[in-house]
């Protein structure tokens, strides 16, 4: 049997963060991955925006992760010549009746710590984006892109550099966590058990469903699991915007917004629809939707012009009609099993904190 002092599953950018900081600080890491290849799954399924901070409640770990991870994140990516840009974005307010919604998300991400917001008006706004048409605006110069393969490339080549494994097509089976230490049973072509001090369950879709997996692991602390899918159309050719563009939020998540790639192609999404199982299917059909809702604050989007893109899939705490559940990084504290954390719940922001994120999981595992 094989034995290491950590093995993370998982190998989206959280779970390369993850690999990379526990590597970093000299331990042994093994990172297993169920699919072919890195990132394939939410990391590589989103709008790849580095946000600033606004919406989350002031506290809640995804403020204070999203804020700190996204200095940490700009600093990386300069570090590592990953391909990223500081673009800016709007939040805007379409009607009269949003503006006190629009002051409000303003307040929180002051909570936050993102002091350089900047109400402006409908007429100034429309100076920076004349394609734009609102009321109100806030301007966030925090908010950027990032190329996310680069990244999960980059982290993973530190994590290799430091002695970290990436093992692709190993699918976790089974953990045992009774007694000292783990063992984690394997699948795929050549299935292994492996002896380990720590286990890191950042395996995003599907952590919910390995941790009730975990032989000693109390089920009650393994919470509630729910599937929104999230769908983005594309538009052939260039826009007339050079910032992202944000409606006022609803129920469902940040509403149909308009974000840039890093060659200035947009993308408008996405909408939210509550699934049942995986699937990554776009329905054109939705897009009649989608041209409502993008002509609040671009009327002048042809006739036409959007073209389905791809779907992204979150893993939800919280279902329809419920608030939005913050991330849930659970260690031994928490479920009494020591050396086993479990990150439940890494949506959005996750891209955006991962650093940050990776390294709260270090401060909380242990190798006794």
């Amino acid at each position: 049997m094989d034995q290491i002092e950590c093995v993370v599953i998982g190998a989206g950018v959280v779970g390369l963060a993850v690999a990379r900081a526990l590597a970093a600080r000299g331990r042994e890491v093994i990172v297993l991955e169920a699919a072919e290849a890195i990132g394939t799954s939410t990391s590589s399924r989103n709008s790849e925006v580095i946000h600033a901070g606004l919406y989350y409640p002031r506290g809640s770990l995804k403020a204070t992760l999203c804020v700190r991870g996204r200095e940490m994140l700009y600093e990386y990516c300069a570090s590592r010549n990953v391909t990223h840009a500081r673009c800016g974005k709007l939040l805007v307010a379409t009607a009269a009746n949003q503006i006190p919604q629009l002051e409000a998300i303003r307040a929180r991400g002051k909570e936050n710590g993102v002091f350089d917001l900047t109400r402006i008006s409908g007429s100034e706004a429309l100076a920076l984006e004349p394609a734009l048409e609102c009321v109100a605006a806030v301007y966030s110069p925090q908010t950027g892109i990032v190329d996310s393969h680069q990244l999960m490339l980059a982290l993973q080549g530190d994590a290799e550099r430091d002695g970290a494994v990436i093992a692709l097509k190993s699918p976790v089976e089974s953990i045992d966590a009774l007694g000292s230490g783990f063992t984690v049973r394997t699948g795929g072509d050549a299935p292994i058990d492996i002896r380990a001090a720590c286990v890191v369950n950042s395996a995003g879709l599907y952590a919910t469903k390995l941790a009730r997996r975990i032989r000693g692991l109390d089920a009650r602390h393994v919470p509630p699991f729910y599937l929104a899918r999230g769908n983005y159309f594309s538009v052939s050719g260039r826009v007339p915007f050079s910032r992202l563009i944000y409606p006022m939020p609803n129920d469902a998540g940040l509403g149909v917004h308009l974000t840039l790639d890093l060659g200035g192609q947009a993308r408008f999404g996405p909408d939210v629809e509550w699934i049942d199982a995986v699937d990554y299917d776009v329905d054109p059909r939705r897009a009649e939707s989608f041209y409502a809702q993008i002509r609040t604050y671009w009327p002048a989007l042809p006739d036409g012009a959007l073209q389905p893109a791809y779907a992204g899939i979150r893993p939800k705490l919280s279902g329809p009609g419920e608030h939005a559940a913050d991330f849930m990084i659970q260690g031994a504290a928490s479920h009494g099993v020591r050396g086993l954390v479990n990150l439940f719940g890494i949506e959005s922001p996750g891209l955006t904190a991962s650093l940050a994120i990776a390294q709260r999981v270090c401060e909380m595992a242990s190798f006794d």
